[in-house]
């Protein structure tokens, strides 16, 4: 870019001027890049340790991976950021309200996370367990629920929290495996189930061998 063009695109930025339409370009760079560095490591790790199959396929499934996690995520920010900029000036409001906001993610999360496939299983699953968390602790602080602070008279709940977490999905995985995502099916299988089979030194200690 020549220096008269980057002066007048800086002078652009610092006007204010096109916020609602710029801060779509950096919705969606955000989201590519977030989505990238997301879930490329985790698509990495996750494929050589527990897809068999040839070098090119491994690095087209991170690849594949990858982009779509990384397209979904900055196409929800342009859609939540235009249903709610379009929201507020049909209705001539100045601010969000809880209910404008919830209703423009709820319909963008429908169009963008709502085809059922492995990425956004993932998504959909990461954010349930963070918005658990959130509505017991905002319950917590309006007295709907105990209080979890100690420093505040209340129990802290979080050991009774991980025993319910870990006996649920240990059970699910000993008895009703096929009903668990499949990349924890894999992560437990490899913890629990290949560590109970070995036939020399070599795939007791060195390595993993299916049997």
């Amino acid at each position: 870019m020549s220096p008269v063009l980057l002066e007048a695109f800086n002078h652009l930025l610092a006007s204010g001027k096109y916020k609602e339409w710029l801060s779509l370009i950096k919705g969606i760079r955000n989201g590519i890049v977030y989505g990238v560095k997301i879930r490329f490591p985790h698509a990495l790790v996750m494929t050589f340790l527990f897809k068999n199959v040839p070098l090119k396929e491994k690095i087209k499934l991170i690849l594949r991976a990858t982009f779509q996690h990384a397209k979904n995520l900055a196409h929800f920010v342009v859609l939540y950021k235009i249903f709610t900029n379009t929201l507020m000036k049909t209705l001539s409001m100045t601010k969000k309200t809880p209910l404008l906001c919830g209703a423009s993610a709820f319909v963008s999360g429908y169009v963008v996370f709502g085809e059922n496939n492995p990425i956004n299983q993932q998504i959909n699953m990461y954010l349930l367990s963070r918005i658990l968390f959130g509505l017991c602790r905002l319950g917590s602080e309006n007295g709907y629920l105990p209080s979890s602070d100690p420093q505040k008279g209340g129990r802290d709940w979080f050991p009774l929290f991980g025993a319910t977490v870990w006996g649920i999905v240990l059970w699910l995985f000993e008895f009703h495996r096929h009903t668990l995502q499949p990349s924890l099916r894999s992560s437990m299988t490899y913890l629990y189930d290949d560590s109970e089979i070995w036939h020399d030194i070599t795939d007791f200690l060195i390595y993993n061998k299916q049997p």
